[in-house]
């Protein structure tokens, strides 16, 4: 069992930064693939970006050039730094672990809101 605790949501203005942070409780964390996911109001949650166990890193094309995700193994934590941000970044973002198989090995966060607006 993976315990996902997210921090760092705010509010914050046009082209602003925050730094989301996912603290995972549990060992093992470095197996897992993290991501990040975003759910706006009236619209389905969507990928923002994800980093496997190894450090490879996918993106959202909304969010290319402006996110930047890792991970601490050390510390059972995954990051989204968010520069430039948009109004179209506010959501609710949720953390994610999974390993397969998936169908058992996968976690969601209770989620922390950020938005842009001024």
């Amino acid at each position: 069992q993976v315990q996902l605790v997210e921090s760092g949501g705010d509010l914050v203005q046009p082209g602003g930064s925050l730094r989301l942070s996912c603290a995972a409780s549990g060992n093992i964390f470095s197996r897992y693939v993290m991501g990040w996911y975003r759910q706006a109001p009236g619209k389905q949650r969507e990928l923002v970006a994800t980093i496997a166990s190894g450090g490879s890193t996918t993106y959202a094309d909304s969010v290319k050039g402006r996110f930047t995700i890792s991970r601490d193994n050390a510390k059972n934590t995954v990051y989204l730094q968010m520069d430039s941000l948009k109004p179209e970044d506010t959501a609710v973002y949720y953390c994610n672990a999974r390993r397969s198989p998936v169908y058992l090995y996968n976690y969601w966060g209770q989620g922390t809101q950020v938005t842009v607006s001024s």
